[in-house]
């Protein structure tokens, strides 16, 4: 059991182990985005980083099938921050929350050595999306491409740069293919640690075992920040589940099932 774990098992919380906590029709969700740990100032402009730190935030709820409503905003800033700066992070707060119909409602600032971003974000849903509830004949998917956000990163990490659209600066949610199939889904998360780290959770809380039918490389499987999603649905509906894929122009990666086989995730922690 690495360290995050560690600490999460100590919280006895029946509402603790999924994208959010789901209570009374609300789910509730939190993300940090820290200077130097999830991103750095020469990699994105301010604006970037808010609208990042604002949508990692958002994608815990989509991943629950819930609607977001309220954001609470912590933001910690170097002192030698400029006002056109923060005129800038404030401009990318508020245009994601106008597009996904957020209202702030409050939040924090204060004096850092670096910027550090918090968000709470209230949403609402009348049928929620857990990462419990897999079943015996369930196929395991994942949505969109894996893979770019890692490969960027090691870019930014090796002083080059990326474009303005990739994924590690532009994340594309998926709130409609969600909402559109929530009554064939079973289970689902977003991918933010990494296919294969993300997968070894559902399998541990729902102490089912898997089995690869189609061959996914180290560098796709290990990839984090994809903040696509990982579901599970009845191998019945697989047809279905990728017709539907396609009208909705979501590509759909079908590539396990459940069997009585042990998995065990072998990545390394993303975060640097």
């Amino acid at each position: 059991m690495n360290l995050e774990d560690y600490f999460i098992s100590c919280f006895k919380s029946v509402s603790i182990g999924d994208d959010g906590a789901f209570l009374d029709g609300f789910v509730y969700s939190k993300d940090a985005f820290f200077e130097n740990v999830h991103f750095k100032t020469k990699w994105m402009s301010y604006y970037q980083i808010a609208s990042k730190a604002m949508l990692v935030n958002i994608s815990d709820a989509v991943a629950m099938n819930a609607k977001p409503l309220y954001a609470l905003l912590c933001v910690a800033m170097p002192k030698t921050i400029t006002k056109y700066q923060m005129s800038e992070l404030v401009r990318g707060f508020e245009d994601i929350a106008k597009k996904y119909s957020i209202d702030i409602i409050g939040g924090d600032t204060i004096a850092n050595t670096k910027l550090d971003i918090t968000v709470t974000i209230i949403s609402k849903t009348n049928k929620p999306l857990f990462r419990k509830g897999v079943r015996r004949n369930d196929v395991f998917a994942y949505t969109g491409e894996l893979g770019r956000s890692k490969k960027d990163l090691n870019k930014l990490l090796r002083g080059g740069s990326i474009n303005k659209n990739s994924k590690f600066v532009n994340i594309h949610l998926r709130s409609k293919f969600i909402s559109d199939n929530i009554r064939f889904l079973h289970t689902g998360l977003d991918i933010s640690d990494s296919l294969f780290s993300d997968l070894g959770k559902i399998v541990k809380i729902n102490k089912t075992g898997i089995e690869f039918n189609k061959k996914i490389d180290k560098r796709i499987g290990c990839s984090g920040e994809e903040y696509e999603m990982l579901v599970s649905f009845d191998k019945r509906q697989k047809k279905a589940m990728l017709r539907r894929s396609k009208l909705s122009r979501t590509k759909l990666t079908i590539f396990a099932q459940t069997k009585r086989v042990k998995y065990i995730s072998k990545c390394k922690a993303n975060h640097f």
